[in-house]
């Protein structure tokens, strides 16, 4: 008797696994195989700069002395040699048929020269993001968001890391990262059920690949400077430029 159940319970559980198994196959499939059209384009900026905002980090010697006293310009605002803007997080706002599987590799946030690297970024609902400590002193990782709730630690000595989830979708702006021990440091992040996203670099651009046939709403986000967004058609195996400018 105690043989039949045993081999009752290994044969349900094995039938679990087959079938969570084949569900994550579906999933792999689906993503693979989401479109093949692509955005790219460039978010220009046009008028009067922010000016510079220098960060004060006399309150912490050793943030200090990570940068040998060199003077430190806050990233909220940086506009590149060509006009371009850096840090803004392009996406797509509309709907996008399909389920899409989140990366098994994480997005890193770290925390170096009591700065927070990168300023800006994106991840897919479920995929892990791991945040580091490679300065070697006390940093406190507070997050806050409109979605998927806060969490506050404390990370007190150099390479720490620590592993977080977000489950719920959140566009740019309500969510972010602070340290409480050092307030100017700030990362943005946005939060997507898809993995139809980017962040502009050094030279302006961005480009969104792999997305399939449809019409969709284009948003970019700035931290100091908003929002704005284009409707695009996209089509199989092309390509759609479209640019976005800020002005002030």
């Amino acid at each position: 008797m105690l043989r039949v159940v045993l081999f009752s319970l290994a044969l349900a559980f094995a039938v679990k696994i087959c079938a969570q198994e084949a569900k994550n196959q579906r999933l792999r499939k689906v993503s693979i195989s989401q479109g093949t059209g692509t955005i790219k384009g460039v978010v220009k900026f046009e008028g009067n700069p922010l000016k510079p905002r220098i960060i004060r980090m006399s309150q912490d010697k050793n943030c200090e002395a990570a940068h040998k006293g060199k003077p430190i310009v806050s990233e909220e605002f940086v506009l590149n040699k060509n006009g371009t803007l850096k840090w803004v997080l392009v996406y797509v706002k509309s709907d996008v048929k399909g389920n899409f599987e989140p990366p098994s590799k994480p997005v890193v946030l770290d925390q170096l020269g009591c700065i927070y690297h990168p300023r800006v970024l994106g991840i897919m609902v479920g995929q892990p993001i791991e945040i580091r400590n490679s300065d070697p002193l006390f940093h406190n990782v507070h997050f806050v968001s409109r979605n998927n709730g806060t969490f506050n630690f404390s990370q007190p000595r150099k390479g720490l890391k620590s592993v977080r989830v977000f489950r719920k979708p959140e566009l740019p702006g309500t969510a972010y990262f602070k340290c409480d021990v050092h307030p100017w440091m700030r990362a943005w992040i946005g939060i997507f059920d898809h993995p139809f996203f980017a962040v502009t670099g050094d030279d302006g651009s961005f480009t969104i690949s792999g997305l399939p046939e449809g019409t969709y709403e284009i948003e970019a986000w700035h931290e100091k400077l908003g929002t704005k967004s284009a409707n695009v058609i996209v089509k199989p195996g092309e390509t759609v430029t479209i640019n976005f400018v800020f002005k002030r």
